[in-house]
């Protein structure tokens, strides 16, 4: 009898879940860069008992956060790749809640890493410094959130440091992010002496003690507090009953209950119509754990979010996934990771179904079917083994070759995901090794980061073949060639960083061309006739599209030669005559032309578009674009005239200036090509103590001298090349 126990013993056990699926929380931590992001995490994972013992993004011990799990990370005390972890947190209902998260960076040079995280969360938490507010990166973090519609809270962080003001963080967030939001927390103290929170909806006052503020006491909110409090908890009644109809019937039936206020600032978070603004600083360990009480309050829980799939046998048609294990199972790919104990590691969502160990996946888009060797829960570099993964949870597996936003089934439903919005590269630069016994290294690194970051791209200069390497930034490319360095051993040789610079046209022009060659035999011979023209779009935002539109009326061109012609198009506009830079938001109709019924052939209209394009180009006004980037620049007041110097002289523009404390925040838009740099210059102009953040704003026209400057240099090239 004790053999056969045993022996059940060893068999593998069902996958049962430790909590339900209405207490599992997908969220991420997501804000503009050093607004304590990676510290929040880092508290949260020691409430939760997650880890034993608190380590500081920049901290004496030589450890590092325990998010930033990559050396280059610790070193520079920032956040490169999104990192992924779970714990449980007993909530308010003194239920355990699973609370799996994802700790992004905030610099947006990785902005991927927050794209493809915001794609698969349920919820998320925004996290504003007390001090500066919403920033640029904050701004488009909103974005990301709105694109994916991820339900939110706002933390706002770092009480504790001088010129904190929540309140000025609450009007920014109405103001410049647009939220309908309220406090529902006031601080106790302020800046070196804040010592902890009142809540508003409980209408207690809150301390945090111990050596690392893990004791809860809660008191009677002070006396001279009290006004204050009932002030933010009316106007969160107020708000509260502005967005949501059964809240507003039990305000205007009576009195309101606290209980009834948590169940509206639920509903009307998960709707997205209202966001809870929380406070506190993580550094000082205050405020945190009521952050996790809100986390497992307020944001959905999985089936609280509806998912969508794309019916790729029903003309994509938009069908609901349902969040059952009893469903086939859809599931997203959406981060491509190397881990030095699993090897390449593919994190995946599940959004219904279960996926096991050894079970065969179907990827739709490529038909191909491949079997996950490991499935394992992820806590920053430490794996653990499950045999299977259910609806909600987010976990990886590894032993798979898939790219990142890739669909994954059981084979049973034709249905694929909508993927991640990935930008395009700004900033590029050639690379080559010294040895010839490098370039495979060097070929393997750059095909395991590509794979890693959809945003770097690496290409081949067809003239020179040189290896082009391209990214979202000067940080993005530099971070790689430190990792070619220490992960491949290889001594790297760079040339100058290139911004990537677009054409477009700025008018209508009309064409018509005739592509006709005779030696012999059979010639070639198609004629094509109609216009380009700029597509319309608001003044300086470029939406980057390249569109072939079809108003042939007769027969004179065979329907089966347009798709050739159209590639002729598409292949020409890679690359513009001005600059050799790609073409953009330009506009081929197609309305007429001319066929021969013996030396028309495909290659003949795919070469009739491509002269039409070289020889009318340039007539429809062809101009430069330029990236143009949104650049934040803080300096302390004393430093301000200096700081507005360096940015005329690098010929950005100022938007508007903003004080906070003694400092002061300089916001403006400067040419890409101009910021190269300009860390160094920054610095040095403030005595150290300046700093800048900047992000992709759009496509612009180049001022006349550099676009003459520009082309000069491309016929140089040219000229040279023919020599």
């Amino acid at each position: 009898m004790w053999r056969l126990a045993a022996l059940r013993a060893l068999r593998p056990r069902p996958h049962v879940r430790a909590v339900s699926l209405e207490r599992i929380r997908n969220i991420g931590i997501s804000a503009h860069i050093d607004s304590g992001k990676t510290t929040l995490t880092e508290r949260i994972l020691y409430y939760t008992g997650r880890i034993d013992a608190v380590h500081e993004v920049r901290g004496k011990d030589g450890v590092g956060a325990t998010m930033d799990h990559m050396e280059l990370e610790r070193e520079k005390g920032i956040t490169i790749t999104s990192a992924a972890t779970y714990c449980t947190w007993k909530g308010p209902d003194a239920e355990d809640y699973t609370v799996n998260i994802i700790d992004t960076p905030g610099h947006v040079d990785f902005t991927i890493e927050v794209e493809r995280a915001q794609r698969v969360l349920d919820g998320s938490v925004l996290v504003c410094c007390g001090v500066g507010g919403v920033q640029s990166q904050t701004l488009t973090v909103d974005r990301q959130m709105r694109r994916y519609e991820v339900p939110r809270v706002v933390f706002v962080n770092k009480l504790d440091r001088y010129g904190a003001d929540p309140v000025h963080v609450l009007g920014q967030l109405r103001k410049k992010l647009g939220l309908t939001c309220a406090l529902t927390q006031v601080p106790i103290g302020e800046e070196d002496k804040f010592a902890g929170v009142c809540d508003v909806i409980e209408e207690q006052a809150v301390y945090f003690d111990g050596p690392s503020g893990q004791v809860l006491r809660r008191e009677a909110i002070p006396a001279d507090l009290q006004e204050r409090a009932k002030t933010v908890r009316n106007e969160l009644i107020e708000t509260l009953a502005d967005v949501d109809d059964d809240f507003a019937e039990v305000f205007l039936g009576g009195e309101v209950t606290s209980a009834d206020i948590h169940d509206a600032i639920r509903r009307a978070t998960i709707a997205r119509t209202f966001c809870a603004v929380m406070m506190g600083s993580a550094y000082k360990n205050k405020g945190v754990q009521l952050l996790l009480d809100a986390v497992a309050r307020y944001l959905p829980a999985p089936p609280d979010k509806p998912n969508t799939a794309l019916d790729q046998n029903n003309d994509e048609e938009e069908v609901a996934l349902t969040c059952a294990t009893s469903d086939p199972l859809v599931a997203m790919a959406f981060k491509v990771q190397d881990h030095p104990q699993a090897g390449t590691l593919t994190y995946v969502r599940i959004y219904q179904g279960v996926m096991r160990k050894g079970a065969a996946l179907t990827n739709p888009a490529t038909k191909k079917k491949i079997t996950p060797k490991r499935i394992v829960r992820v806590h920053s570099k430490e794996l653990r083994n499950v045999d299977e993964l259910g609806p909600g949870e987010i976990a990886a597996i590894s032993g798979v070759e898939v790219e990142s936003g890739a669909t994954l089934t059981d084979g049973k439903l034709p249905y694929t995901l909508r993927s991640m919005y990935v930008p395009d590269p700004v900033m590029s630069l050639s690379v080559k090794v010294t040895s010839k016994e490098d370039v495979g290294k060097l070929s393997k690194a750059l095909g395991r980061f590509r794979r890693e970051d959809p945003t770097f791209v690496v290409s081949t200069e067809s003239e020179t073949g040189e290896m082009i390497m391209s990214g979202m930034g000067e940080l993005h490319l530099e971070v790689f060639l430190e990792r070619m360095r220490r992960e491949y051993g290889l001594q790297v040789e760079t040339g100058e960083p290139k911004v990537r610079f677009r054409e477009t046209i700025s008018h209508r022009v009309e064409y018509e061309y005739q592509h006709k060659r005779q030696s012999g035999g059979r010639g070639q011979y198609g004629k094509v006739i109609g216009y380009f023209e700029p597509v319309s779009a608001e003044e300086g935002d470029y939406p980057d599209v390249i569109e072939f539109k079809n108003e042939l009326s007769g027969n004179d061109i065979p329907p089966n030669f347009v798709p050739s012609i159209e590639k002729g198009f598409r292949e020409h506009s890679t690359k513009g005559l001005l600059t050799g830079h790609p073409v953009m938001n330009i506009r081929f109709v197609l309305q007429d032309g001319q066929a021969h019924e013996v030396d028309s052939s495909d290659i003949a209209f795919r070469l009739a578009a491509g002269g039409a394009f070289e020889t009318f180009y340039l007539d429809a006004g062809a101009v430069v674009l330029e990236p143009l980037m949104q650049v934040e620049v803080t300096v302390p007041s004393e430093f301000q005239a200096a700081a507005m110097q360096s940015i005329s002289g690098r010929k950005g523009s100022v938007n508007g200036t903003a004080g906070f404390g003694d400092n002061v925040t300089i916001y403006c838009t400067v040419p890409l090509k101009n910021m190269f740099g300009y860390s160094s210059e920054i610095r040095g102009c403030t005595q150290g103590q300046g700093e800048f953040a900047m992000e992709f704003d759009r496509y612009a026209p180049m001022g006349g001298d550099d676009q003459e400057q520009l082309q000069r240099a491309y016929q140089d090239q040219m000229a040279s090349k023919k020599k």
